[in-house]
This record gives structure tokens, C-alpha cells and sequence, in this order.
């Protein structure tokens, strides 16, 4: 059984192919090696190795083409993929001292996280901006139109659309300076080595460093974070903000087209294999659920926080089981929030139904 977001069919509803190929094997695999190659490139830069061979090695780190069978047994066996990584990139470089060297598994792991969320985090804030200008559109188009406010779900007072559009637009620019915030937040290279002091690259570990980061595109911390994850925490919850923004939004549109109140018109909605007269808010209603799905996940972050001594072998397997969940939840209900204002043709009372389509 796969999960709702690659299944077969419910894939199309769930899934968002671009957030999900930030997240591919393939594009892990390709962080992983940019930081073994600059890495090696790192110590060519100190003077630890050879500053050709560095190069040479890691041209051949970039070039290397991977068993994936070999990753998935190394995996199995040593919890995490990169010891049997490190061995097939030895196996045929020019000098395999070069590769890893004074590096450790985390290093590895995090890296690449942290370049992930960074390219999550662009793709994320172009969607925010994009459906900034799309709810100001609806804005324009239908603000002043008359609606009856309600509360508690019951008829309160005669309100504008734009009373009801306030709280989905107000939100999105406070959500792209959080966005901002939580990926400098792990946006970090991380480099600790073995206990996560340093200590073997002595007095290189600035340089090194300083170069990794540079090469890498990533902010470069003073220290490793290898059982610091309040970072990880922090940027799950602004996906959980971001997607429950959206929620309130599918949540309201779907009460606003209840039969009987039709406050709101849509296009391409979803039928019914019993009730033909029935049109079913589709988008909206996903809004709802995946904003509720990202309520209860982002719990699971926080559970990994509980980091034993210098590294855990244990917190780090669930953030990879809750992130990339999350990203493409947010992913998801920002392409679907989107969707859903494109489709909105009439928002506001009538004073008589509208013309049928």
C-alpha cells in the first residue's frame, strides 16, 4: 500500500509533483554528493589533501553512478544510507583517503535535508505570493458585493466579501516572513564530525567550514546541530501555520456553498455517483483535510527533539518519516488554495439564483 500522496489514483487529488521531486530519492542522492565533493574540495582548500587530487576525487564523487540496491542493503544494515555510500565512492577514486574524510553520517544526512528545505521553501513562497494576488483579484472582483456575517455558524450581521476574504488574506504576508525565518533556520550546513565537536579537523574546521557552506549555498552556524532540532520543529510548524491558513479558507467556501445559501459560485466541481443534482466543493473540502493532516504531524517533530547525548539514531528516521509529508501537504493545499480562487465565479448574495451554466 503506498500513501495518498504517490497512490495510483488518489495521487491526483493529494500529490504535488514538484514539491515531491524536491523530495526524490534521485535529488537526495545528488545533495549527499555535492557535499562529499565539496567536502573533499573543503580539505583540498586547507591543505589537507592535495589540492588536484581534491578536485580530482571530487569530479569523480559527482560523476559516480550508484548501485541503489547496494544503499537500500547498506541501509538496512547500518540505519542509514551513507556508510554504504562512502564505500562505493571510495571503490574507484583516485584517492579514496580524500573521500569523507573527518566527516560523519549526520553531516551527510543533514546537509542534504537542509538543502531540501531550502529549495522547498523558494518553491513555497512563489505559491504564497501567487495566491496573495489571486485572493486580491477576488477582492477586486466581488469585496463590495453584500454577505450576511455569521458566527458560530448561525446569521449574525450584514457583512462585505471582503470582511470574509480578510482572514484568508491577511495571513499570507505574516506566513512568508515566518517562511523566511524558519529557513534560515535550517537552511545550515551541518558539520560536526564524529561527536560533533570538530575535533579532528583541529584548527581547520573554520576554513573547512567556511568553505562548505560557501560552496553549498547554506548558512554556516559556529557550531554543529546534530541534537539541536528546535530549527526542524520551528519550520514544520510554519508549514502546519501555512497549511491551517488554508483550511479556514476551504472551510468557510464550503459552508458558503451549502444549497440553500449558495454565497459563493465555482466552476468544475465535484459530482456525486448517487445525487446528480449534488456539486461538491472538492478543492475546498481538501484544504480542510490536509490542513487538519499537517495539525497532527507536526506533533511528531516536536517528539524528535528528545535527542539522546551527541546524535540519536532513533529522532532523525522520524523526521524523515514527517517531513517530506509535510512539504508536499503544504505543497498540495497552496496548489489547491490557488485552483480554488480561479475557479470562484460569483462570491456574495443575489437577489435572485444564478443563471444556470
Amino acid at each position: 500500500m503506498t500513501g495518498v500522496f504517490d497512490h495510483p489514483w488518489l495521487g491526483a487529488l493529494f500529490g504535488d509533483p514538484e514539491i515531491a521531486a524536491l523530495w526524490s530519492p534521485e535529488t537526495q542522492l545528488n545533495h549527499m554528493l555535492r557535499f562529499e565533493a565539496a567536502w573533499t574540495r573543503a580539505l583540498g582548500h586547507v591543505g589537507r589533501i592535495d589540492a588536484n587530487t581534491a578536485e580530482e576525487t571530487a569530479r569523480h564523487i559527482l560523476g559516480t553512478t550508484l548501485d541503489l540496491t547496494a544503499l537500500a542493503t547498506g541501509t538496512a544494515r547500518d540505519g542509514l544510507p551513507i556508510p554504504a555510500l562512502v564505500r562505493l565512492l571510495k571503490a574507484n577514486a583516485p584517492d579514496p583517503t580524500a573521500v569523507h574524510q573527518g566527516a560523519t553520517s549526520q553531516d551527510v544526512m543533514d546537509t542534504a535535508l537542509a538543502l531540501t528545505l531550502q529549495a522547498t521553501s523558494a518553491l513555497l513562497d512563489q505559491r504564497l505570493a501567487a495566491l496573495h494576488g489571486a485572493l486580491t483579484d477576488l477582492d477586486h472582483r466581488f469585496g463590495a458585493n453584500p454577505l450576511m456575517g455569521r458566527t458560530r455558524m448561525q446569521a449574525a450581521m450584514p457583512i462585505h466579501v471582503r470582511d470574509r476574504l480578510r482572514p484568508w488574506i491577511t495571513p499570507l504576508a505574516a506566513h512568508r516572513s515566518r517562511l523566511a525565518r524558519a529557513t534560515e533556520g535550517v537552511a545550515l550546513l551541518q558539520f560536526g564530525g564524529a561527536a560533533g565537536d570538530r575535533a579532528a579537523m583541529g584548527a581547520d574546521a573554520p576554513g573547512i567550514a567556511a568553505h562548505l557552506a560557501n560552496a553549498l549555498g547554506l548558512g554556516n552556524p559556529p557550531a554543529c546541530w546534530h541534537a539541536t532540532r528546535d530549527g526542524l520543529a520551528d519550520y514544520a510548524s510554519t508549514l502546519s501555520l501555512i497549511s491551517g491558513t488554508l483550511a479556514k479558507m476551504g472551510q468557510d467556501v464550503t459552508l458558503m456553498a451549502q444549497q440553500g445559501l449558495e454565497e459563493i459560485h465555482l466552476t468544475g466541481t465535484g459530482t456525486s455517483s448517487a445525487m446528480p443534482h449534488k456539486q461538491n466543493p472538492i478543492l475546498a473540502e481538501l484544504l480542510v483535510t490536509l490542513g487538519r493532516f499537517n495539525a497532527v504531524q507536526v506533533s511528531g517533530l516536536h517528539h524528535a527533539l528528545i535527542h539522546e547525548q551527541e546524535r540519536s539514531g532513533a529522532a532523525w528516521a522520524l523526521e524523515w518519516m514527517l517531513l517530506p509529508q509535510l512539504a508536499q501537504a503544504t505543497g498540495r493545499a497552496l496548489t489547491a488554495a490557488l485552483d480554488l480562487c480561479h475557479s470562484v465565479t460569483h462570491i456574495g448574495l443575489r437577489t435572485a439564483p444564478p443563471p444556470e451554466t
